[in-house]
């Protein structure tokens, strides 16, 4: 087994996409701190956030073993670990299948049992269903796929109350929502390594001007969707002045996509943006808690 497993540790961490697990840990962290009026259990932070990464990192490296074939096609993903023969397949397999019963086990032992049945739905939901299934077989793969990508905050509350809750909820429908703008801008710009790779994302099967207008469409439905924290009183006005401002920079950026004729350029910024947004997002989200909580206790 070690024999098998031995690789510089690099190639492993290049297996997780650590710049997409520490935003779903991060969403997984707010989800946590929104929960709670006091202070998370220190072995709920430390494990919660722990089993939550490490799930993710293990969907991640499958991604990679799964798409191992089209990552050598494509112009951004050539340089991962499998394309290059840095790691093999075994190893690869390896590494995801130990980090994500570890998550797992850890999540299941240390915080509860729902918060492990439902990161390990969201763990299938991404690398099996949506990684092996939806995204050869529809153009809206990203859109149904995107609820294994939503669940992280879901998953911190969870950890820390253990049951299911609207604020909760309200948080997956945010990145819910989120993603398919966010990932159609890189589909844009990456339309014809999709076509060659025979991936059906929808810049390849009903073009760059339809799914413009889906972008904008459903960043108008962010826009909605994200004063909501602030209508049902889970968030005060520094959330809302965040969410408004954010939202009208994406609307700013989707406009400008929808009108440009020539739109890779602007669709990278639009991706670039997206990350953006959903970060501070959050962090308002972090920020209008503490606020709220602090004059509520000194007033």
């Amino acid at each position: 087994m070690n024999a098998i497993l031995v690789a510089p540790f690099t190639q492993y961490w290049n297996l997780t996409k650590p710049k997409v697990v520490f935003l779903i840990v991060f969403t997984a962290m707010v989800g946590m701190l929104l929960a709670s009026d006091g202070v998370v259990p220190l072995h709920i932070f430390f494990f919660g956030l722990l089993g939550i990464g490490l799930a993710a990192a293990s969907g991640a490296a499958i991604n990679h073993v799964v798409d191992h074939h089209i990552d050598t096609i494509m112009e951004r993903t050539k340089g991962r670990p499998l394309p290059t023969g840095q790691l093999n397949l075994t190893q690869a397999l390896i590494f995801a299948l130990s980090i994500g019963v570890l998550g797992l086990a850890m999540l299941a032992v240390f915080v509860n049992v729902l918060t492990a049945i439902l990161t390990f739905f969201s763990l299938v939901g991404y690398a099996l269903v949506y990684t092996m299934y939806l995204k050869r077989a529809t153009p809206q793969n990203i859109v149904l796929g995107g609820a294994a990508g939503a669940a992280p905050p879901l998953l911190g509350w969870t950890a820390v109350t253990g049951q299911v809750e609207t604020e909760a909820l309200l948080l997956f429908l945010i990145i819910f929502i989120w993603t398919p703008p966010h990932f159609w801008a890189l589909a844009i710009r990456r339309k014809d390594e999709y076509a060659k790779a025979k991936i059906p994302m929808l810049p390849v099967t009903h073009g760059v001007d339809f799914t413009k207008i889906q972008i904008l469409l459903y960043t108008v439905l962010l826009f909605i969707v994200t004063l909501m924290p602030f209508l049902i009183h889970m968030s005060g006005l520094i959330y809302l002045a965040g969410a408004v401002s954010l939202g009208v920079g994406f609307l700013y950026y989707a406009i400008r996509l929808y009108r440009d004729k020539t739109p890779n350029k602007i669709a990278m910024k639009t991706f670039g943006y997206s990350i953006f947004y959903l970060s501070v997002l959050f962090g308002f989200l972090l920020v209008d808690h503490y606020a709220r909580l602090f004059f509520r206790a000194v007033f």
